[in-house]
């Protein structure tokens, strides 16, 4: 890495702290030459292609799956912040099962997995979107999948 005011080589790091919001580091760095301060940002580049549906593939993006979780968890009672750590955890998972191709119907089962334990809501809309439900019978099967109030782990 170069400075990006003197593209000097030699530099050194004064600082590093998590950036959860980001799942990476921040260095506060420094300038041997022009000593100048500069900040960087670390993180893992998850390199998983998603096979979808139709026979494409496309890059993973955290993103799309942070946008699908809040769509399925809008009005409900999982927080941004929440629906956030869910898809960092469900990217960390993908991380460690070392998958460079993963297809739509294990990722979706994945998310509809962790939904199920947090909110039968969520769960439910984001399996309707998911599943494509052709008829209510399909919906009513969903439904029964549910854990019962006896056994509900939120």
């Amino acid at each position: 890495m170069k400075c990006p005011f003197c593209q000097h080589d030699g530099l050194k790091v004064t600082d590093s702290r998590d950036a959860t919001e980001m799942n990476g580091i921040r260095r506060r760095r420094e300038c041997l030459s022009c000593l100048k301060r500069f900040t960087t940002f670390e993180t893992v580049d998850l390199v998983v292609q998603v096979k979808k549906r139709d026979g494409t593939y496309q890059d993973f993006q955290q993103q799309k799956l942070i946008n699908g979780l809040a769509a399925a968890c809008r009005h409900t009672r999982i927080s941004h912040d929440q629906v956030i750590q869910l898809a960092t955890q469900i990217t960390d998972e993908l991380m460690l099962s070392q998958v460079q191709v993963v297809d739509t119907k294990k990722l979706g089962e994945m998310v509809m997995q962790h939904l199920q334990n947090l909110d039968p809501i969520a769960y439910i809309r984001f399996a309707c979107v998911y599943r494509r439900f052709k008829d209510l019978t399909e919906l009513q099967e969903a439904i029964k999948t549910l854990p019962s109030k006896d056994e509900e782990r939120f």
